[in-house]
């Protein structure tokens, strides 16, 4: 059975071990901390494709993407954005690990 991250399960900046985290990263109870935790293929494979969707685009809206698709304007505020071009975001190395090992998991997964 595969688990869902969204319902209530966003930890809004608290990390399981309850310390308070900069303001960009989101934590996921199962995960951990965007910038802090590397994610795991097993707990990203039990996940939904949509819940996979929102973990590594909240990545990039924690570091300034601006959503162009009616989904991404839908889910994320591009009011603090400030980059149009994807490939461009700067992220932390463990930002860019975790969105790589997402893809790898939607790819696995079939998601669209």
């Amino acid at each position: 059975m595969r688990t869902t991250i969204l319902a209530g399960l966003l930890l809004g900046g608290l990390c399981a071990v309850g310390l308070p985290q900069p303001a960009k990263a989101d934590c996921f109870q199962g995960l951990g901390c965007t910038d802090q935790h590397r994610f795991g293929q097993a707990d990203l494979r039990s996940m939904r494709c949509n819940d996979l969707w929102y973990v590594r685009n909240r990545i990039f809206d924690e570091n300034g993407y601006c959503f162009r698709t009616s989904r991404g304007r839908a889910n994320f505020d591009n009011s603090d954005c400030w980059e149009n071009d994807q490939g461009r975001v700067r992220m932390s190395g463990i930002e860019r690990a975790n969105v790589n090992a997402i893809v790898q998991a939607e790819r696995a997964l079939g998601c669209r």
